[in-house]
């Protein structure tokens, strides 16, 4: 008998499986400390709804607790915890006031959504900021208006300084594994050159450069000129990228390079971990062609930077720029927001639902929880992944999380029993977190149940409302948020794919266009290696939700891949001339980003890809021969109508 019809869909399965990550144990040892020390402090001056308070601060602590340089986890918890605190005492001066609540949570919501757009630090500060406005208004706070905020502030502060105890003993280690890490991406790139294996090692290293170049670059804005260790990082960051640039170039001659190359690479990033600035022994073989040139100049120039001990700032090679001071940042992401259709269109949809979340249980006689416009918060965050795949994961990590709340609530009296419950909860939390929001909600949801029931005394009388609650939440999410805005795939996926094809048309046109600063060069290449990255990521969350989302993702995956190949092409034609090949004539360069910037138009209007004949004809044995042929395969890409 044919099993064919039990098979569950793909998207399906993307979505249940769990993700592989290892624990992180002082993570599991801070959430445990933070959690339930508030409580025992609270209980020990008979005060637990304070102690419950700070816990429900240093939760939103631990969610943001996910950095590993020091000075980005003060930016990670302690920014989104001053919004936090706005948002906590905004929910709760319109605690039962009607429809004043309503109007002033929906002007949140709306606020939260376009602020979101920012970056990392932005969304998660808008996401506490909706969060607490809407427990604030949803629940009763004891004390004075100012005591809510202090508390909860005061508790993520604590996982803030949990975190940082060891920062005197550890401050540059994290920068420095990075960095080494990333010449380790490097070493596994060049052994696939030639390989199949190349386009995931790619995708790797561009993964590690920008993680290494934020957590540099976090203390640079401050340190730099004044960090002797900063300065040698920064340059050995630098140094790598010659060699990263010549990996596609390796890749194209068709040939494996010698084992010697990688090994090579392991070996500095080994001295770059330690700190070894001794003589570096370099074991190469002869370069014979205009690749392995340009393989062996540029690992001899990263031997040369990682060995020296002392490095110039004035002598580094400032590739990506001196970042601008906080205030000019702050007011160049301000103005973007408020002229951003991206943002004003994320923060109109996150405002509807949650205005029509807090309508609901001001009028219809279900449960008036705060928990609907809670789960709406959590689910509708497109730059945390697909909105369909984290309603459907939020309803089942409820329903598992339901289950482990109902045996705490039921069996475990309130009281100084808590304590070591919160030590057994809360350490799942970022141990669980890794593997998938499903497993995240299930860990956080027995722990804000038994909060709330601290503050409010139902016991499980929580249980079936909260189910219940969620279940709504996740239903104005997939109709108000999702399904009535069909055009929003195309928005976050098929227009910035098409800038990609822009900005790489730019790129060719400036590699080969006339004599281009080659620091401008290095800057438009890592930002479209990092773009695609992004978008890289998008198509793969697109491609856990249903059809036809998911298949319209599928169908343009091939032409993401050949985007990327499209880069690669040209970064390793750059690299020839460099070395000593022909450069192309001007009508070469004009014929083949003519044909991108058409591409890129076409993308921008066309909702379903269709093949496009391409004849681009050039000199053979052109370096721009490889970069024709990506270009005309991209243009031939087809899906179905």
């Amino acid at each position: 008998m044919s099993r064919i019809g039990l098979t569950p869909p793909d998207w399906l399965v993307r979505n249940l499986q769990a993700q592989q990550a290892p624990v992180n144990r002082a993570a599991v040892a801070r959430a445990a400390v933070a959690m339930s020390l508030p409580l025992a402090v609270g209980l020990a001056v008979d005060q637990a709804a304070y102690g419950a308070l700070a816990s429900m601060g240093a939760l939103s602590g631990v969610i943001g607790d996910t950095a590993d340089a020091y000075r980005m986890r003060i930016l990670n918890i302690a920014i989104p915890q001053l919004f936090g605190a706005v948002g906590i005492t905004l929910g709760s001066l319109v605690y039962g006031q009607g429809w004043t609540a309503v109007c002033a949570v929906t002007a949140v919501a709306l606020v939260s959504g376009m602020i979101s757009t920012i970056g990392a630090v932005a969304s998660v500060s808008g996401l506490l900021l909706l969060l607490n406005s809407v427990v604030g208004a949803g629940l009763p706070m004891p004390g004075d208006w100012w005591l809510a905020p202090l508390l909860m502030t005061g508790g993520g502060l604590l996982v803030l300084l949990l975190a940082l105890l060891a920062w005197p003993l550890r401050s540059g280690v994290p920068e420095r594994a990075a960095v080494a890490a990333t010449y380790r991406t490097v070493a596994d790139l060049m052994a696939a050159c030639g390989r199949a294996e190349y386009d995931e090692a790619r995708h790797a290293v561009t993964q590690s450069l920008n993680q290494s170049y934020d957590l540099v670059l976090a203390r640079r804005a401050r340190h730099h000129g004044r960090s002797p260790e900063l300065t040698r990082l920064l340059a050995q960051l630098n140094a790598i990228t010659p060699v990263v640039e010549a990996a596609p170039a390796a890749h194209l001659s068709g040939q494996p390079l010698a084992p010697e190359i990688p090994d090579t690479v392991r070996h500095l990033a080994r001295a770059v971990e330690t700190g070894y600035t001794g003589p570096i022994g370099l074991k190469l073989p002869v370069p014979v062609s205009e690749t392995s040139r340009a393989v062996d100049h540029a690992l001899r120039h990263a031997a040369e930077v990682v060995a020296v001990p002392d490095v110039d700032p004035r002598g580094i090679d400032d590739r990506l720029g001196r970042p601008a001071a906080l205030g000019v940042r702050a007011a160049r992401a301000a103005r973007n927001v408020a002229l951003s259709a991206a943002s004003w269109r994320y923060g109109l949809r996150l405002a509807l639902c949650i205005g029509l979340a807090q309508a609901l249980v001001s009028i219809v006689p279900v449960p008036r929880s705060y928990w609907v416009a809670l789960t709406i918060t959590f689910v509708l965050k497109p730059d945390f992944g697909s909105v369909f795949s984290r309603a459907l994961l939020r309803a089942l990590g409820t329903v598992a999380g339901l289950v482990v709340a109902a045996a705490v609530l039921s069996q475990v009296p309130r009281g100084w029993w808590d304590v070591p419950v919160m030590l057994l909860l809360a350490p799942l939390i970022p141990a669980l977190t890794p593997r998938g929001y499903g497993y995240q909600t299930a860990a956080i949801t027995p722990v804000i149940l038994l909060l709330s029931d601290i503050l409010n005394h139902q016991g499980t009388a929580l249980l079936m409302p909260r189910l219940l609650d969620s279940l709504m939440g996740c239903a104005i999410a997939l109709v108000a948020g999702y399904l009535l805005w069909p055009e929003s795939w195309h928005t976050r996926v098929g227009d910035r794919l098409a800038d990609a094809v822009a900005d790489t048309a730019a790129y060719v046109e400036g590699a080969f266009g006339g004599d281009g600063e080659p620091a401008a060069r290095a800057r438009m290449r890592r930002r479209l290696y990092r773009d695609l990255s992004v978008i890289r990521t998008e198509f793969q969350r697109a491609l856990t939700e249903p059809p036809p989302m998911g298949r319209r993702a599928a169908a343009w995956w091939p032409l993401v891949v050949a985007v990327e190949r499209i880069v690669d092409a040209t970064t390793a034609a750059r690299v020839r001339v460099r070395h000593g090949a022909p450069p192309p004539s001007s009508a070469e360069v004009g014929q083949v980003t003519l044909q991108l910037r058409e591409l890129a138009d076409g993308l921008r209007e066309a909702e379903t890809l269709y093949e496009v004949r391409t004849d681009l004809t050039g000199p053979a044995g052109s370096v721009l021969e490889p970069v024709r042929q990506e270009v005309a395969a991209a243009r031939a890409i087809t899906s179905p109508r």
